[in-house]
């Protein structure tokens, strides 16, 4: 790939998360948007007509031969993104795919190990770590603010029509809440210990042959865990809670960030800090993170060994549920 000032992006698929990431690009200092392509050319042309995209393919295929797009967007369902992505790698595009990153653990693997004997960088599309709140709330944990972390407690709900033509009720396209929203506070657990946790128990409720409500435990060993719950029969909620033994950090909005993005510092003698940070939008700091690592020629962060693991976790708490028993991670 030759240096230029921006990545050239194209997008392979036409899903509705795109409604929110295109309108990204144009924030984005160091990527450019120039192709999207769908199956059918009707709609990929309609996309580019509504967004002022310059290109519109009618395969995926298409889009991938182009040889000035430097990077794809993979938008597709879960049960796609290895596919498509060992195809974008093949091709010689860098890959930032769609959260969780594959619909298990082998095929994450498969898909790394093809990118980097491509040549090609490869991360999964979480908004969140590439939010400034994020790097505020790390330094905070690396200070040792609230002690040694023991606990902690995240959410991801929302309700859901519980129609059987939605893809994340549908199994054969690896859906269900916890791979839907489930993810993001498997993430964050992961994020704040910085380690997979020893075993995972997990319980949850099915219709359509995919989990719609799940909880559970991450055993992280000396007697810290984390709990969490997602569903898609519950209100509106995306927490995140981390205890330690000199306090603890309540984070109101953790996924989906307002801004500015708050976060509350509550001590152990009571006192209470509000910590507010300006950010912007998040999807246009993860593109830009994305664009500069491979302009300046090195890894992109957070590194895809991360989404291997979220994915091992992911794997183990979908046994679980359906065993009804703990399940090591491996």
């Amino acid at each position: 790939m030759e240096t230029h000032k921006k990545i050239r992006w194209g997008i392979l698929g036409v899903a509705k998360i795109n409604e929110r990431v295109i309108p990204a690009f144009s924030q984005a200092r160091h990527a450019e948007l120039l192709a999207i392509a769908s199956r059918s050319l009707e709609k990929a042309k309609q996309a580019s007509a509504r967004y002022g995209i310059p290109k519109a393919y009618g395969s995926y295929e298409s889009l991938l031969e182009d040889k000035e797009i430097d990077a794809v967007y993979i938008p597709l369902p879960n049960s796609l993104h290895a596919p498509w992505t060992i195809r974008a790698a093949e091709a010689g595009k860098h890959v930032l795919c769609e959260k969780p990153i594959a619909a298990n653990a082998a095929e994450a693997r498969q898909m790394l190990a093809v990118c980097r004997k491509q040549g090609v960088a490869l991360m999964d599309g979480f908004f969140w770590p590439h939010h400034p709140r994020t790097a505020r709330l790390r330094q905070e944990l690396q200070q040792g603010t609230v002690g040694d972390i023991q606990l902690v407690r995240g959410c991801f709900s929302f309700p859901l029509p519980l129609d059987p033509a939605n893809i994340r009720l549908q199994p054969e396209l690896a859906g269900g809440c916890v791979m839907d929203v489930g993810c993001y506070p498997v993430y964050g657990a992961l994020w704040v210990f910085g380690r997979l946790p020893q075993r995972v128990f997990a319980v949850g409720r099915y219709q359509y042959g995919v989990d719609t409500v799940m909880q559970g435990v991450l055993d992280f060993g000396e007697g810290r865990a984390a709990v969490f719950d997602c569903s898609f029969m519950l209100p509106f909620r995306q927490w995140l809670e981390i205890v330690g033994t000199r306090g603890r950090i309540w984070v109101p909005d953790m996924w989906l960030p307002p801004d500015p993005a708050v976060f509350t510092i509550e001590s152990e003698n009571g006192q209470r800090q509000e910590v507010r940070i300006g950010g912007g939008n998040q999807i246009a700091a993860m593109l830009d993170n994305f664009s500069l690592a491979l302009l300046e020629k090195r890894d992109p962060e957070p590194p895809a060994d991360c989404a291997v693991q979220i994915m091992q976790v992911l794997d183990a708490l979908r046994e679980s549920a359906r065993l009804g028993q703990p399940v090591t991670v491996r």
